[in-house]
């Protein structure tokens, strides 16, 4: 069973909102529910926000029901100020039109495209265009149509999801743990994970980019009590896992290549009804870089009620050797460039101090009335932890809340890398959204800090701030 939950899934349905849209993957295992292929396995952001800085949801909202083929529109259209932070820059501004066009298919199709347009209303100098080239400037950024194209869902033998990715976690998430490939302002790549089902195998790849090559992964779980005793009637009681990850580093920015591999077994110690319990244990390395190893420990619990969806981890680790367990997670788009510190060095070229550290995270989604659909919760919360024992601390984390009859959503996320040491990184946004007039108009509001990567390898801090209204025929 995979570690990240989803959150405020992007179903293609994710049409009530822009919001911080992203899915903690969870492989397909044993004794999950039958929920989306999208929201519980990887994420995606079913709409970039001004400034590509992490979304927020938006109120609820829901195709009319009763057809077996829904279709949406909608439109945005917001005015936005890119700021410069610490002298680096000038301040520019926009004014950002964005479409969006849904089809949902039931389980087994969901498409849903569109992308911001950002029309240039000052800065940016002289010879800048009327449309900001960053947006567009490489073959990744034209992923950005494709929000969500879904084919087969949790019970099929082969499913396919794509999208922007946010907060994707890899089966047992020690080499991939909630990444999301959209973290760079300017880099506006289609990632894909597609999964597969045969006897007690389960194997579940990706690509970060599927216009470039960035990072790409696979990981095969088997099933080892299926093996021993044939079909069990709880797939993935005991499980054995390899997955291996290769950065190609030559799209978004070229840096150097990287290879990660990691071994996982897991034993399910406890199985009640909407409960379990189980622990893991395994290590990983470096091919090709001598010394460079980890491992780890831990255990987990799965929650589930009609109004409670709960997951929790805690893991004990050991790095060695520059190697690290969620090498590619939540910074990684900027740490490949530079690292958080004062080295300047980039992720594949920075040391890494050998050491243990703790690791916690922590996925609520609660609703008062009854969980359903997935993009309704009146309380979504998602949150990960490490310290280490020479000193560092690591967080991420995002909390949504609906409101007043789920017609004002809010949403907060931050990102806190290297605290408790001289050149922490920290980033941080936020939303809100409003929808009024029965529900097909709504207003919406969204800034925060960015992180922009140069020519020079360095990261060009700035921030963002938008105002706006959309209208769409979701109610």
């Amino acid at each position: 069973m995979s570690m990240c939950r989803g959150w405020a899934v992007v179903l293609l349905l994710w049409f009530a909102g822009a919001g911080w849209a992203e899915a903690y993957a969870r492989a397909l295992g044993a004794g999950e529910e039958d929920t989306s292929i999208v929201g519980e396995r990887a994420v995606a952001s079913s709409e970039a926000p001004a400034g590509d800085a992490p979304p927020a949801p938006s109120p609820a909202a829901s195709i009319r029901p009763g057809t077996r083929w829904s279709f949406l529109t909608r439109m945005e259209a917001t005015v936005l100020t890119l700021l410069p932070r610490q002298g680096a820059g000038e301040a520019e501004g926009f004014v950002q039109v964005e479409p969006m066009a849904v089809v949902d298919g039931g389980e087994t199709f969901g498409l849903n495209l569109g992308a911001p347009v950002r029309l240039r209303a000052w800065g940016g100098g002289e010879g800048t265009g009327l449309v900001r080239e960053e947006d567009w400037d490489s073959l990744s950024d034209w992923g950005q149509l494709v929000r969500l194209l879904s084919l087969g869902h949790d019970a099929s033998p082969v499913a396919l999801w794509a999208g922007s990715l946010d907060c994707y976690t890899l089966l047992s998430g020690h080499l991939v743990r909630r990444y999301s490939n959209r973290s760079n302002p300017d880099y506006h790549p289609a990632g894909a994970v597609l999964t597969a089902t045969a006897g007690p195998l389960f194997v579940e790849s990706f690509v970060s980019d599927v216009l470039g090559a960035r990072l790409m992964g696979v990981g095969v779980e088997l099933d080892v009590q299926h093996v021993l005793f044939g079909q069990p009637a709880r797939r993935g009681r005991y499980t054995l896992g390899l997955s291996a990850v290769l950065d190609w580093g030559r799209a978004g920015g070229v840096t150097r290549e990287v290879t990660l591999a990691h071994v996982d077994g897991t034993a399910m110690v406890l199985a009640r009804r909407g409960f379990e319990l189980h622990l893991l244990a395994g290590g990983g390395g470096r091919p090709g870089r001598r010394g460079a190893w980890g491992a780890v420990a831990g255990v987990g619990a799965d929650a589930v009620s009609p109004t409670l969806d709960l997951l929790a981890r805690l893991e004990v680790r050991r790095q060695h050797g520059g190697f690290r367990q969620g090498w590619f997670g939540p910074d990684s788009e900027l740490a490949r460039f530079q690292v958080a510190g004062t080295s300047g060095l980039p992720l594949a070229d920075a040391s890494f101090p050998e050491g243990y550290s703790a690791f916690g995270e922590l996925v609520v989604g609660w609703d008062a009335e009854h969980l359903g659909d997935l993009v309704q919760r009146h309380l979504r919360l998602s949150l990960g932890v490490e310290a280490f024992t020479w000193g560092r601390v690591d967080a991420d984390g995002r909390l949504a809340v609906q409101l007043f009859g789920r017609d004002v959503e809010a949403a907060v996320r931050g990102l806190a890398v290297g605290l408790r040491q001289p050149g922490a990184r920290y980033l941080a946004s936020g939303e809100v959204r409003w929808r009024f007039l029965g529900g097909r108009l709504y207003a919406m509001g969204q800034g925060g800090t960015l992180l922009y990567p140069t020519e020079e390898g360095t990261l060009r801090p700035g921030a963002f701030a938008s105002v706006g209204l959309g209208v769409d025929n979701a109610r």
